[in-house]
């Protein structure tokens, strides 16, 4: 990409109907596939290709775990993985595609929006996995083009040697007490898929004067959503305002002094599918990968291993984790979020100066 400000509406340019929908679009423009089951076939067909290129926005440890456990069980095929934040991978593809460069199989992205850009403009490529097959339809694109790898959600946390269990917040109200000025850290939505997901939803239910109130509480202001929840683990903040449960869970389970927080008001969740590109240099291999994702195995390594939530039926949570359904949580809208994204970021630049 030659202008490295275009909006994500310029970023791929193309024909195509603009979807409706929340995660995934409502509007149906051809029958989705039969789910496909992996066949002796597929796996010598992507032996032969010998490798998948991975784009994911999935922390570097986890998707690294996912791969290895996909070469382990597909010997002679080689997983590349390429990782970095949810934007930078949406902007990294745009410019592949507009110098009609292919070097990507399989992609995943922290903002479920991206995919409505790459279905509109008719990148994506039709494939169900048989795992897919038995997701709710909230979390299967209606064309077969995408489905919900990895389900998160944006939290409240806290470090437990910094902040008793009977003075933390509770609510995003709360952060707006003074007695949090200076102690709290935040991530940007103009780097991190989750933070732009988490920051639409935020200012649709809690409107842009809580920010606006926020941003006068000397908020340190970091990048990924990784980021505040090492801010916490490293005492250099009391409280995160956001960032992701995931990487909290990672650390409370090594024994680091921090703690989840599950706003009143709900917390936003977060929507990460996985795609296959028309263009995949190596479609066998793709194919063959993007079914093990689904699956049983893979989908329980990224919650044990990653922290993460899955949708896929026949997983566990693991124990000393507040189970999902318990939580209160925001309503994702993936297509609101494409339409409004680069006017949040322009807006949430104004306020807080970054």
């Amino acid at each position: 990409m030659k202008h490295p400000n275009l909006s994500r509406r310029m970023v791929l340019k193309g024909s195509g109907a603009l979807l409706a929908g929340a995660a995934f679009s409502t509007r149906v423009i051809a029958a989705a596939p039969p789910p496909e089951p992996v066949t002796p076939a597929l796996v010598d067909a992507a032996r032969k290709e010998g490798q998948v290129i991975y784009y994911t926005s999935t922390d570097l440890p986890v998707a690294e775990k996912l791969a290895k456990a996909f070469e382990a069980k597909y010997s002679g095929i080689a997983v590349r993985v390429e990782r970095t934040g949810a934007e930078r991978v949406f902007q990294r593809i745009g410019q592949e595609y507009s110098s009609n460069i292919h070097a990507v199989d399989v992609v995943n992205s922290s903002d479920a929006a991206h995919f409505i850009v790459w279905k509109r403009d008719g990148i994506l490529a039709s494939y169900v996995p048989e795992d897919v097959a038995s997701y709710p339809a909230e979390h299967r694109d209606a064309d077969g083009q995408s489905a919900s790898f990895r389900v998160w959600l944006s939290i409240i946390a806290y470090n437990t040697n910094l902040v008793k269990t009977e003075d933390a917040p509770k609510s995003f109200a709360d952060l707006l007490d003074p007695k949090w000025k200076g102690k709290i850290v935040k991530a940007h939505p103009g780097y991190s898929g989750t933070i732009m997901t988490a920051t639409y939803q935020m200012q649709r239910d809690l409107g842009w004067s809580w920010f606006e109130r926020l941003a006068k509480q000397n908020i340190m202001q970091v990048q990924s959503s990784a980021d505040p929840p090492k801010k916490l683990d490293l005492g250099e903040r009391a409280v995160m305002a956001d960032g992701n449960e995931y990487n909290i869970f990672q650390l409370k389970e090594k024994g680091r002094p921090v703690e989840p927080v599950y706003a009143t008001e709900g917390s936003p969740l977060i929507i990460g599918p996985n795609g296959i590109f028309k263009s995949s240099p190596n479609p066998n291999a793709a194919r063959l990968f993007q079914s093990f994702c689904f699956s049983r195995d893979a989908q329980q390594l990224i919650i044990d291993v990653g922290g993460l939530r899955s949708v896929h039926p026949q997983t566990q949570e693991k124990p000393g984790r507040k189970p999902f359904k318990d939580i209160k949580t925001m309503k994702d809208d993936a297509a609101a979020v494409e339409k409004e994204g680069d006017a949040i970021k322009a807006h949430y630049s104004k306020l807080f100066h970054v």
